[in-house]
């Protein structure tokens, strides 16, 4: 089946986007700062690196009690999240850095968080940023059968129990990119040659998706095993604990912006076309969460400042909190939506109770 072109609505009769695009722009030309990363993003890069790989290369060199080797694997977790959120994601939306190489280098770190650039690119910045929250565009919302995040998704008996079921799935979300999600991404998007920029070489993307992933099997499992005493299946669960704690740190982080009641899931018109501007149309499907907590600002990346990010994703998030303040007031200014929770607490409640309500028979529903 030949997916559906879409197209937004160029009407915007309030000016809203090229209100709040001159006021953020006024804002770096008057403080003289630059709209990518800074020291800050330096310093975090350095932090999110040292808990990622400081741990594997202490199971390497030294000789650790099992309890404190799994301990090691649960903070390379946390690091590992934590460098997509805070490096690869700036990197690959060309906002790490206003030299690209740095960007280049940055993105490519996603290689050994067991994803692909291309692929990411693809789905992320193409179909997610796009299409957000859009029904069979935005591949963000699709989790094949055994999950249901938007009403316009087919109901199956089992999505009852997702609400609880839900979480223990969610860990999974990186080492699918390692085993299977990859490759199966990159098939479909090549097909239908997708690409964010320049369309690849077929032979040269397909060559470095696979040795990238012998490189990544070869680093994380076959060294451990070759170079260290720890038993073979000590590694393989160390391996999948640290993919589980990275998995359910970023796909929370995730559901928490657009999987929500607040998070609107518009349909296009027969002939394709969206009610809104693109602008709005982010405004109406993204959720903000806990931007008053610093650690949780400082942890995600900017993530739970979705609003701004999607509006502005070539800004660095080490600026989303002053630009929030511009967003919202304009949004407010304008008579439009700006949605988000004061606390990541509430957030995580409201996407469970979400779950929840898309796991309940159609015609049962509200």
């Amino acid at each position: 089946m030949k997916q559906q072109t879409l197209s937004f609505s160029r009407t915007d009769s309030a000016k809203f986007f090229r209100t709040l695009n001159k006021r953020v722009n006024n804002y770096f030309k008057e403080n003289d700062i630059k709209r990518t990363g800074n020291w800050q993003l330096w310093v975090k890069t350095i932090v999110m690196f040292t808990l990622f790989l400081t741990p594997y290369f202490l199971l390497l060199t030294l000789n650790i009690p099992t309890w404190a080797q799994f301990l090691l694997t649960i903070v390379m977790g946390v690091g590992m999240a934590g460098v997509g959120m805070n490096v690869m994601h700036d990197g690959n939306h060309g906002a790490f850095s206003n030299k690209e190489w740095i960007n280049r280098i940055m993105g490519s770190s996603i290689y050994i968080l067991a994803g692909n650039v291309y692929n990411w690119k693809v789905q992320h910045n193409v179909l997610h940023h796009t299409y957000t929250n859009i029904h069979g565009h935005d591949e963000d919302l699709e989790a094949g059968r055994i999950l249901r995040f938007s009403e316009h998704t087919e109901w199956r008996k089992h999505h009852k129990f997702q609400h609880y079921y839900s979480i223990l799935l969610y860990g999974l979300l990186t080492i699918n990119w390692a085993i299977t999600t990859d490759f199966q991404q990159m098939k479909r998007y090549m097909k239908r040659k997708l690409a964010y920029g320049k369309f690849p070489n077929p032979v040269v993307n397909w060559s470095k998706l696979v040795i990238s992933k012998i490189i990544y099997i070869s680093m994380w499992i076959i060294l451990p095993m070759a170079l260290t005493d720890i038993a073979w299946y000590k590694v393989l669960i160390g391996f999948l604990l640290m993919h589980y704690v990275a998995g359910l740190i970023l796909s929370v982080v995730f559901q928490l912006a657009h999987v929500m009641d607040e998070a609107e899931m518009p349909l296009p018109e027969k002939d394709g076309t969206m009610k809104n501007t693109w602008a709005i149309h982010q405004l109406n499907t993204t959720v903000n969460f806990g931007a008053r907590s610093k650690i949780i600002n400082w942890y995600t990346g900017g993530l739970n400042h979705q609003v701004e990010h999607h509006i502005f994703p070539h800004i660095s998030h080490i600026h989303y909190g002053k630009i929030a303040e511009i967003v919202k007031s304009t949004a407010k200014e304008f008579n439009l939506p700006y949605k988000e929770y004061d606390t990541t607490r509430k957030a995580i409640a409201a996407h469970f109770r979400f779950l929840k309500e898309m796991g309940m028979q159609p015609a049962m529903q509200a």
